[in-house]
């Protein structure tokens, strides 16, 4: 291979999967910070990677790096002095925690999050990232596994639709938010609704702790002859890498990292309301709030006496009630989201996958809030590894597909 014009095929079998040299990536940040840097500058985006890539979420294996290439090359054609072999398209993976409930038995597994599928323009056309994705849904089958802990499925989060990634495999769910714009909703009286404290970054670990616990009991709790489930964990390392995420681009645009990091409503345990956020900024004017979204990561209601399964489809792990008790509280919580996002320069504070509480809640502040279902952007994909028929998403219900499992 000396030049582009000879590149293969995406289906030659001469192309293969492998780990990217430290050299090799940074050629695919390089290109791939193009279309995904946001409010970044290309300098600015090679080092958050570089930030986000130790975390506790990431480091010590916790995020694999993947290039497609060419295995009878004999020189790099973008650079022939060069050692380097040429990425012909790249990805990472994020291994996940993550629970499945099916036959009556909850069990722990390895869940792969896939991430930044990419083929550089100058080189499509050849179906290099059709063919790294059917190589890597085979490769992460068997990635980090042992003989105690098996991968039944890996997730990825598409912007190119529905289609693509379900040729191979990863299978469309439910994909839709509720958002209402940033700042103070005058169209609620405040002192009407309970009051909702700010949490910190200290305040997460017990809270998600807890919560993994709930997530457990309701599975748990899974009617006999229900669908498989599936959770992605919300630990705390995935909650922090989020917020990694958050804190350095803040500081990158505006100075300063962003201190509040969700709310809660109550101080008995067992009957509290909570939810953590993140901000993502898109707009490079760090004054202007255009496409600035603040994302609610999750919602927890902690009330062990209320569960209401049917909601929503049974998308949500969290324990709904019934009649919409949880309302007025999750409003508190969105209303101080409004008054961050405000802070922080955002347009709009989004849910994925909103509960009906959470649909009611939003409409308190913002009459005109309706669900939106995507799709094109961040479409929640799931790929089943065990054998089964039909589609997946129709024997399958992925619990708690929240924000939080983005990557």
């Amino acid at each position: 291979m000396g030049s582009l014009a000879d590149m293969p095929h995406g289906s030659s079998p001469n192309l293969a999967l492998a780990h990217p040299a430290p050299e090799e990536k940074l050629i695919q940040f390089k290109l791939n910070g193009a279309e995904w840097r946001g409010a970044l500058s290309l300098d600015a985006y090679l080092r958050r990677e570089d930030v986000l890539s130790q975390q506790s979420l990431t480091k010590d294996g916790g995020i694999t790096y993947w290039i497609l290439f060419d295995k009878t090359a004999t020189s790099n054609p973008l650079d022939p002095a060069s050692s380097t072999r040429l990425p012909l398209a790249s990805c990472e993976s994020y291994r996940k925690k993550a629970l499945v409930w099916r036959n009556g038995r909850v069990q722990e597994t390895v869940c792969h999050g896939i991430g930044s599928v990419f083929c550089a323009p100058h080189l499509r056309g050849r179906k290099y990232a059709q063919r790294m994705m059917q190589e890597l849904g085979n490769a992460l089958e068997t990635h980090q596994t042992s003989e105690k802990k098996e991968c039944l499925f890996t997730v990825l989060f598409s912007d190119i639709g529905k289609k693509f990634y379900a040729n191979f495999g990863w299978e469309p769910f439910t994909s839709s938010h509720v958002s209402i714009p940033a700042g103070v909703s005058k169209l609620v009286d405040a002192s009407r609704l309970p009051a909702a404290r700010p949490l910190h970054a200290e305040d997460l670990a017990e809270l998600c702790q807890i919560d993994e616990v709930l997530v457990r009991k309701s599975l748990d709790a899974r009617p006999a002859g229900s669908n498989t489930a599936v959770a992605l964990i919300p630990d705390v390392e995935t909650i922090r890498w989020h917020h990694a995420r958050e804190d350095f681009v803040g500081t990158e645009l505006h100075r300063k990292t962003p201190k509040v990091k969700g709310a809660i409503v109550g101080a008995e345990k067992g009957k509290r309301v909570w939810c953590y956020w993140t901000r993502m900024w898109y707009n490079q004017d760090p004054q202007q709030t255009k496409g600035n979204t603040l994302h609610i990561l999750r919602v927890v209601t902690e009330d062990e006496g209320q569960s209401s399964w049917e909601d929503s489809g049974m998308q949500h792990i969290n324990r709904h009630s019934a009649d919409h008790s949880h309302d007025n509280a999750i409003a508190a919580l969105l209303l101080v989201a409004q008054r961050e996002a405000e802070e922080w320069k955002m347009e709009e504070v989004e849910a994925w996958n909103p509960s009906s509480e959470m649909l009611t809640a939003a409409r308190k502040l913002d009459p005109s809030a309706k669900v939106v279902d995507r799709d094109t952007e961040s479409i929640a994909s799931l790929k089943w590894y065990p054998a089964h028929e039909g589609p997946v998403a129709e024997s399958i219900d992925w619990i708690g597909n929240e924000k939080y499992g983005w990557c």
